[in-house]
């Protein structure tokens, strides 16, 4: 808010005009030409010694620690950028005018992967026309070199630990030019480069070293096309794909699709042509999981090679599994996946987290219907011993806690909060002697009044401002400290963009605007803005 004001008091006050450096250098253009020191940065002293060495510089870690693993991590790298330099080079000029110069230009296509763009790029750069199966190693091999310049990515070495999440990005980059090399030229790099990479020691004894976090952290991020065939699989036990869809850098399409239940399990067996919006490459592939409930979830994936005609379905295992068979219908899929086995953890991880975030909702579900008849039963017992001072034993407070934060949390979301009902459940609280969550009960009720402050600010009624100024009534009485920032800011549009309309239509005579006046500078007050009134 001082900011909002101080830039509103500049050029309200034609103190100065406001501009940004896109502005300012295309009305001034540059006059004088300057050559940069060699070998300097920007965030060192030690000039680029930050990106190579154990300089010292620190950013407030632990000052134990220090920074070996600079200079082998970048001799790892370096190396890996060499082994790859060569055949990138010798594949690349089997296809293409000047591989290096077509790596370089490559950045055009990161901004539109649309296939008339990488057409037009591909007419530029290669030697005659290419078939698919060309493009896509051509492709593939503009993206090993993409990602041998990522793993040099500046945030990689601006910190203190090797495992640090920056560090390790840039490892996954370098991963990621490893399997591509694999895939590409046969030759598995991955050994010599984790071998360089156990020279870099990591400050934290779990890690070891390079090669350590490499293979904990790198590694089994990897995927493969039998991995991306299981994510769909099993996300779409808990998601309705369409016959086409976009899946991360997918596109998926379904060739065929066949679901069973029996109780709370599923069965699911299927065809799917995966292909990728980057390489262009495409694989089908065949797959069956089942789920069992809650986290209990197994499947497997292979690629199909028969005719599209060949049925997916497996009569075993679906009578199997109608018969609620579940351990025959798992020796079923290992007859026909063979070890190509998946579970929940074979998810990328956001989808991870959504489907089990999906599967806990319905078991906190049941748990609250439990912990409510014990808490509806005993809350008379509770105020009792609260009311003696009496300690109240876990398993009361426990389910107090909880029924009291799912009430309150469900009252504070209402698009119409009623402040009475908020109140009760707090003295219902304090009389019970129940902690409540204050940190979720705040983004619960902030996050409410963020919506209710945005649709005033799209559609400034009357009625949409009066549910705002009723919900913020709570505020001084909630047992926590509201962020209000964002919807200050709001407001303040608001004081700006709309206010002075209204006060003038007010002055012209139209009576009919008082209340929302009234409201408004009534709801500043509970905000904590200034509101200037000239009447």
């Amino acid at each position: 808010m001082a900011l909002a004001y101080a830039l509103n008091t500049i050029e309200s006050n034609q103190l100065a005009r406001l501009t940004n450096y896109g502005e300012f250098l295309e009305q001034h253009p540059p006059t004088h030409e300057v050559d940069i020191i060699e070998r300097t940065s920007w965030s060192c002293f030690h000039g680029i010694d930050r990106w190579w060495r154990n300089c010292g510089c620190r950013s407030g870690g632990d000052p134990s620690w220090n920074q070996e693993w600079r200079t082998p991590l970048r001799n790892a790298l370096d190396g890996l950028r060499d082994l790859l330099a060569s055949p990138f080079d010798q594949r690349g000029r089997q296809l293409l005018k000047d591989p290096w110069a077509v790596r370089d230009d490559y950045l055009s296509v990161l901004h539109d992967r649309s296939t008339a763009n990488v057409e037009r790029f591909l007419a530029r750069h290669a030697v005659r026309p290419l078939t698919a199966t060309e493009i896509t190693l051509v492709l593939k091999l503009l993206e090993l070199q993409r990602h041998a310049m990522l793993m040099y990515a500046s945030c990689g070495w601006f910190f203190d630990e090797l495992s640090g999440i920056e560090t390790v990005q840039n490892l996954h980059f370098a991963g990621r030019a490893v399997q591509l090399a694999q895939e590409l030229f046969g030759d598995s790099l991955e050994w010599q480069f984790t071998e360089r990479l156990a020279a870099a020691k990591s400050n934290l004894p779990e890690y070891g070293d390079g090669r350590g976090i490499y293979e904990q952290r790198v590694r089994p991020a990897m995927a493969d096309w039998e991995q991306v065939g299981a994510h769909y699989a099993i996300s779409s036990l808990f998601e309705s794909y369409p016959e086409q869809a976009k899946m991360f850098c997918y596109r998926t399409e379904r060739k065929d699709y066949q679901s069973f239940k029996a109780g709370m399990a599923t069965l699911a067996l299927g065809r799917v042509k995966l292909t990728s919006e980057i390489t262009w490459e495409s694989i089908v592939l065949d797959f069956g999981v089942i789920h069992m409930g809650n986290h209990h979830v197994n499947g497997g994936v292979q690629e199909f090679r028969g005719s599209e005609t060949d049925p997916v379905l497996i009569p075993d295992a679906v009578q199997s599994f109608l018969r609620a068979d579940f351990a025959e219908v798992i020796r079923f899929l290992d007859r026909c996946f063979g070890e190509s086995n998946y579970s929940l953890q074979s998810l990328f991880r956001d989808e991870q987290r959504k489907v089990l975030e999906q599967i806990l909702t319905a078991s906190l579900g049941e748990a609250e219907s439990l912990y409510r008849q014990l808490y509806e039963q005993r809350a008379p017992m509770m105020r009792f011993l609260t009311h003696l001072h009496i300690p109240l034993p876990k398993a009361f407070h426990a389910a107090a806690e909880l029924i009291l934060d799912e009430n309150l949390r469900r009252a504070l979301e209402q698009e119409d909060i009623d402040p009475e009902q908020v109140n009760m459940l707090l003295e219902t609280g304090r009389l019970e002697g129940v902690a409540l969550d204050t940190a979720t009960l705040e983004f619960a009720y902030r996050q409410n009044l963020e919506r209710m402050a945005e649709r005033v600010l799209t559609q400034p009624t009357l009625d949409s401002l009066q549910r705002l100024d009723s919900a913020a009534r709570l505020l001084p009485a909630l047992p926590f400290v509201v962020d209000l920032w964002s919807i200050q800011n709001r407001y303040y549009r608001l004081l700006n963009e709309v206010y002075p309309n209204i006060r003038r239509q007010m002055e012209q005579g139209d009576k009919a605007v008082q209340a929302w006046l009234n409201t408004f500078e009534a709801l500043g007050k509970k905000l904590a803005v200034k509101v200037r009134q000239s009447r």
